[in-house]
């Protein structure tokens, strides 16, 4: 540790000095008879600063009582007096001073450069985590000093490394630091004297992937607290990469009465030095030196190295080869070079020699979109023109080129690419090649170090579509980049693909560990700021001296990204004429149309289909909707406007789930790390993306660079708020569905299943499925992600959020690539007709009647049709009825019995001409019966006989009924003559 200042811990020796002074002028301290004083004697101080910010300078012996006659006190510099970098303040004539040689000094500043052990004044220690029923114990779990940096600590604790101090005047607070992994959260903030802290935003560091980054914070005068604070999280089994910090230097803090000596390693050669320089390589240099030595011819050292160490014998990992440009005769030459610094011997025992160079190969072609030239040097193809990496050709009317790079030839390294080194524990290291061409493919160098990150970065313009791509708001890609890769390891070697703004802002996309065959992956540019790609190897993140894994490699076979501004074009493409100029520039078709092949011109695709993102040539361009979605209006995509109508059991149900249209967010149950650290998935749902709506986004808010990801389903990493104490922290974020594929009850759609045995039903009703697919891949999901979302209908759940996993698959997927979510909800119900209610009729109480209409139970529906009110209508009471019931009987119980009496008497008179004739069947058929006497007795009727003979009308018959009976009771009935009866028949 080196303290390049007076700090606070001489306060109390300050306060002495001041209780001495003060005796010394009360004469309370009787002299002795000690030898006088000389200047090795004592030294000078200053007393505490009163309220004017005035102080004393007092003489201090080395010893005490061991010399008299020290110097009287007089007046000090005022308080905030400093001098500047480089200089001291000589406190004998109390002017400032430049430092000698070989030392150096901040001025008002202190410095910590060496981490040997943790220097005074600094405080790191463990924050013990108790969430909820978990309790992590985090005392062990501290910052850890590594020589020329501290690191912190790789578990799942939160650790926080504090410094105090006190400024006299406003200074800063500098330093560097390496935060390569966001599985750790790393912020930085300050608490003054009123225990005001840095918000939030500001407390997050930017991470760092490929070099040492400075971070400066500007302090006010008076007490600070500066707090570095860390907290690991990992859902792996790899450990974290820590962070690293180095070079704190403050300023602001006091005068410096001294100035320190540099520390071994570095020199400074000139007086009036504020920081001193680290060594070159093979080169040391003790403490305190003006210069750095070489070392020996045998040895070697790093940068910034107090000492040599013996050269090894070289190896075969020691060298690399390479290819020269070609020359005019179309030949390169295969060259072998030692890998620079040279830290081997040629000479030592069982050293190998560099193999010889020189030998020509033929060049390989230039890559598509460049022509070879004279000088053997590809150029590129002019605009409008195309090659396949011999000659420039004009794209033919009604076709354009397809710009962008492809590089598959690997002769020189390309001019928008560069290749780099970079070492955790050397920034400066002097390599500037990881990677180098090798004719067929570019691969990577051996490192200086194992743990070396090999870098190589690609930087483009920006991207412009083509003419005959259509342009609209709802398009989200730009371009696409691909690459074919292997890699051969045998440590823990891994591959990262990188992409962002620049080099020093790329985020990781992928990577791959372990060895891995030959294989392509394709990344697609969303946003007009993706303008740096970069690929980074490490052979192994365990650091060593030696290089045992330097056979470790990774290869890059070809590079090919789409779309991008001043690029060259490997081929034409058709696209739509302008129908006022047919030689002219090609434009784009209408919103959906595509363009007919061989001829330039546009045709309309049917309704419901989407055009390809790709070049919409020929009619398989139009995709068709899936079913229940619609096209939207720039024909880019397929949409639901969230209603449905689905025949179930010779039924029509339709559904309108608009209530659950806008985004909603759930999340797993709660997940615990291998050390405990609870962490929880956090998924977003963009239901329907009816045009107009809002898509789910997710976020990575861990540093200061937040990452943004939009789609219909996205997923992101959720920890406790009380891993920070501020807000929720979200991180790792992915889209798991992008594109809608259809909505329908069927189990299965485009070969992603939604099986019904991850979600058993209870109700007679079917589900409704909306499917959902993300084109991205990864190394897992080679063919992307999708997901399904099962509506179930449940009238209790009244909650907008009712999302659930599969009971086997508590985070929604159980291979990482098919998400299954069920979402129980009242507005999954069908829409609420006429067959879902009842009347109900009530009884007619005083000539009224009520009808009322209710729901049928159980209740599975919504919304719809609502309920009729009730209805009032007039009625006869049941009295009424008894009393006309009573009557109409009655009435008919009299009719009956005349009507009784009526045919009793018919049947009398039918009984008695029965009697009659049967006593008159055995006479003659033509003689007449004997009268048995010439009167009618009483009872028979004149009539019977005359029935036959005569007919009379109602009234004759009535009169006969009512004529007059003789004094003897016999009627008198006069006889007729045969010849009347004759006359009468006729």
């Amino acid at each position: 540790m080196s303290l390049r200042a007076f700090t606070g811990s001489a306060r109390g020796r300050l306060s002495a000095v001041t209780l001495f002074f003060g005796l010394l002028l009360a004469g309370e301290l009787e002299p002795r008879e000690l030898p006088s004083c000389k200047e090795s004697d004592y030294h000078f101080e200053y007393t505490d600063c009163d309220v004017l910010g005035s102080r004393w300078r007092v003489a201090i012996p080395n010893k005490p009582d061991t010399c008299t006659g020290l110097p009287d006190p007089v007046k000090g510099t005022h308080c905030t007096f400093s001098c500047k970098e480089g200089e001291y303040l000589d406190m004998k004539t109390q002017e400032c001073q430049k430092c000698a040689a070989g030392t150096y000094s901040l001025g008002t500043g202190v410095a910590f450069d060496e981490w040997d052990s943790l220097p005074a004044g600094f405080i790191s220690h463990g924050i013990n985590m108790d969430l909820g029923d978990m309790y992590t114990n985090c005392t062990n779990s501290t910052w850890t000093p590594k020589g020329d940096y501290i690191a912190s600590n790789m578990d799942e604790c939160s650790s926080a490394l504090s410094y105090a101090v006190s400024l006299k005047q406003p200074g800063s607070v500098s330093f560097q630091y390496f935060y390569p992994d966001t599985n750790i959260f790393f912020e930085f903030y300050v608490q003054n004297d009123q225990c005001q802290s840095t918000d939030f935003q500001s407390r997050l560091m930017k991470s760092s992937e490929s070099d040492w980054d400075s971070h400066n914070v500007q302090l006010n005068s008076g007490n600070n607290v500066l707090f570095w604070r860390t907290t690991g999280f990992s859902l792996s089994n790899n450990a974290p990469k820590p962070v690293l910090l180095k070079n704190i230097a403050i300023s602001g803090v006091a005068y410096t009465s001294e100035c320190f000596h540099c520390k071994p390693g570095t020199y400074s050669a000139e007086p009036g030095a504020a920081r001193c320089a680290p060594c070159p390589a093979n080169t040391y240099s003790n403490k305190g030196a003006t210069a750095c030595q070489d070392c020996d011819k045998e040895k070697y050292s790093g940068i910034g190295s107090g000492t040599c160490q013996q050269r090894p014998p070289c190896t075969a990992n020691d060298y690399f080869y390479t290819h020269t440009p070609c020359d005019s005769a179309g030949q390169t030459q295969l060259m072998y070079k030692w890998i620079e610094p040279k830290f081997c011997s040629e000479t030592a025992e069982g050293a190998v020699e560099l193999p010889a160079s020189g030998e020509k190969q033929t060049c390989p072609p230039c890559n598509p979109g460049f022509l070879s030239s004279n000088s053997s040097v590809c150029k590129p193809c002019t605009k409008g023109s195309y090659s396949n990496g011999t000659e420039c050709s004009k794209c033919p009317v009604g076709t354009e080129p397809v710009v962008g790079f492809e590089y598959k030839w690997w002769n020189r390294m390309p001019s928008n690419m560069r290749s780099s080194v970079y070492s955790r524990e050397y920034s400066d290291s002097q390599r500037s090649t990881g990677w180098e061409v090798a004719g067929e493919y570019i691969y990577t160098t051996p490192g200086d170090l194992d743990s070396d990150y090999m870098m190589l970065t690609l930087t483009v313009p920006g991207y412009s579509l083509a003419y005959s791509v259509e342009k609209n708001n709802e398009r989200a890609e730009f371009s696409k980049i691909t690459f074919v890769f292997e890699t051969k390891c045998t440590a823990d070697c891994r591959l990262y693909f990188m992409a962002g703004l620049n080099e020093r802002n790329n985020a990781v996309v992928e990577s791959w560990s372990g060895t891995n065959g030959k294989q392509s992956y394709s990344y697609l540019i969303k946003s007009n700021f993706t303008v740096s790609f970069t690929w980074s190897f490490q052979r192994t993140e365990a650091y060593t001296t030696e290089r045992q894994y330097s056979s470790d490699f990774a290869k890059i076979y070809s590079v090919h990204i789409t779309n991008v501004i001043d690029g060259v074009a490997s081929e034409c493409r058709q696209c739509a004429l302008d129908s006022s100029h047919k030689d002219s520039a090609c434009v784009p078709c209408p919103s959906g149309h595509y363009m007919l092949k061989g001829t330039g011109m546009c045709k309309s695709c049917l309704p419901n289909t989407f055009i390809r993102p790709e070049q919409p040539l020929g009619e398989e361009a139009c995709i068709p909707c899936g079913p229940n979605t619609s096209s939207n209006k720039a024909r880019s995509s397929c949409v639901s406007d969230c209603t449905l109508a689905v025949q179930y059991k010779g039924e029509t149900l339709r559904y309108n789930f608009s209530p659950l249209a806008n985004v909603t967010h759930f999340e797993s149950s709660p997940r615990f790390t291998s050390k405990g650290l609870r962490y929880i998935h956090q998924f977003s749902v963009g239901l329907c993306g009816t045009e107009g709506r809002a898509l789910a986004s997710c976020v990575d808010n861990v540093t200061d660079t937040t990452k943004e990801v939009n789609g219909y389903v996205c997923q992101s990493i959720i920890m406790p708020s009380e891993v920070r104490g501020q807000s929720v922290v979200s991180s790792q974020p992915f889209t798991i569905g992008s594109t809608l594929i259809g909505v329908t009850t069927e189990s299965t759609l485009d070969h992603i299943s939604s099986s019904e045995n991850s979600f058993p039903a209870d109700s007679y009703l079917p589900d409704v499925i909306f499917y959902y697919r993300a084109r991205e891949t990864t190394q897992a999901c080679k063919n992307g992600r999708s997901a399904s979302i099962r509506l179930r209908c449940d009238p209790t759940v009244t909650a907008m959020d009712q999302l659930t996993a599969p009971s086997k698959c508590s985070e929604g997927t159980c291979d990482g690539c098919s998400f299954h979510f069920l979402w129980r909800s009242q507005h999954a119900c069908p829409l609420c007709s006429e067959r879902n209610y009842k009347e109900i009729v009530s009884a007619c109480t005083e000539g009224i009647q009520r009808t009322t209409y209710v729901w049928q139970q159980p209740l599975r529906c919504t919304g719809g049709v609502p309920l009729p009110a009730p209805r009032i209508s007039a009625c006869v009471t049941l009295a009424f009825w008894l009393k006309f019931g009573a009557s109409i009987g009655t009435l008919a119980a009299v009719l009956l019995i005349a009507i009784s009496c009526y045919f009793w008497k018919r049947t009398r008179k039918l009984e008695y001409k029965y009697s009659k004739l049967m006593m008159n069947a055995g006479e003659k058929e033509c003689d007449l019966p004997a009268a048995d006497s010439c009167a009618i007795m009483e009872g028979e009727d004149a009539e019977d006989d005359l029935i036959y003979l005569t007919k009379k009308s109602f009234f004759t018959k009535i009169k006969s009924f009512s004529r007059e009976r003789t004094s003897d009771g016999f009627d008198s009935v006069p006889l007729k003559s045969s010849s009347g009866m004759e006359m009468e028949m006729n």
